[in-house]
């Protein structure tokens, strides 16, 4: 179940969304989404996320930064879990550590800063339902936003370069990024890793990955097609970056969505 955001938090959360898993996963394939997503356990079911062969058991509170690497992901049946899933551009807002020290990390928030993070947890778990759970959450994340307006004007510049790379998603041009935006190259590249946690090449990737995986899981168009269409060089070149970020080939990934049904493949790989 997917809610959206009010309309003073829209422009920064895409949305809020509600898993429950309905059978054991073991081992299962997350996708990289571009996105930065914050994970409450709102059920005390197990899950678990295994990053470049690493596994990291799922707290109460765990932000999940950029993914660039293989990631797998293990959950009890009966897990529910509430994810806000964040902008790429609009973390800085929510969050003071450099977003590059979370990229390709579950972040165990408690961590963090653990008397604000069990406060906002004790917070959502005594709310009965949950739309008033994601109103727990509205609320701590229109504080944040309030106490960090200074970082909007380099959140909006983030945006504005953002936006240009959903544009020409198929090939990074920074010197043409850096003369459209009156920027540096450089300020580019540290706007980038503080904002977001990655590069505007690894951006760039993570976009057109996500360009060709729709159309991997979602049509019958042969792989070769799909990587022309998203600016690979070749299908070896496409196979290659695929398999660079998710440990599988496509065609593996198309099969697993064959095997397994859609609301459950949408499950394990939330929000693709």
């Amino acid at each position: 179940m997917q809610i959206l955001p009010s309309a003073s938090l829209a422009p920064f959360i895409k949305n809020y969304t509600i898993v429950t898993i309905e059978k054991d996963l073991d081992n299962e394939v997350f996708y990289p989404s571009g996105y930065v997503d914050l994970i409450i356990n709102i059920s005390g079911g197990f899950a678990a996320t295994i990053i470049n062969g690493k596994q990291k058991d799922t707290p109460a509170i765990e932000l999940l930064g950029h993914l660039t690497l293989p990631t797998r992901l293990s959950v009890a049946k009966g897990t529910s879990v509430l994810i806000a899933r964040i902008y790429p551009h609009a973390s800085a807002l929510f969050f003071s550590d450099p977003l590059s020290e979370f990229t390709n990390y579950a972040t165990d928030m408690y961590d963090v800063a653990l008397g604000e993070n069990r406060d906002l947890y004790d917070q959502i778990m005594e709310k009965d339902d949950l739309l008033s759970k994601i109103s727990a959450l509205e609320t701590y994340f229109l504080q944040k936003l309030k106490k960090n307006e200074t970082r909007l004007k380099k959140v909006s510049i983030v945006q504005n370069l953002s936006q240009e790379l959903f544009r020409h998603h198929q090939q990074l041009d920074l010197p043409f990024l850096a003369r459209n935006s009156g920027l540096s190259e450089r300020y580019i590249q540290k706007l980038y890793l503080s904002n977001i946690g990655i590069s505007p090449a690894a951006f760039t990737s993570v976009v057109r990955f996500n360009k060709s995986l729709d159309l991997v899981l979602n049509t019958t168009e042969s792989l070769t097609t799909i990587a022309y269409d998203n600016g690979y060089y070749d299908q070896a070149h496409f196979i290659k970056e695929f398999k660079k970020f998710t440990g599988i080939t496509p065609s593996a990934s198309r099969n697993s969505l064959l095997k397994n049904d859609t609301n459950l493949q949408h499950a394990v790989n939330i929000g693709f």
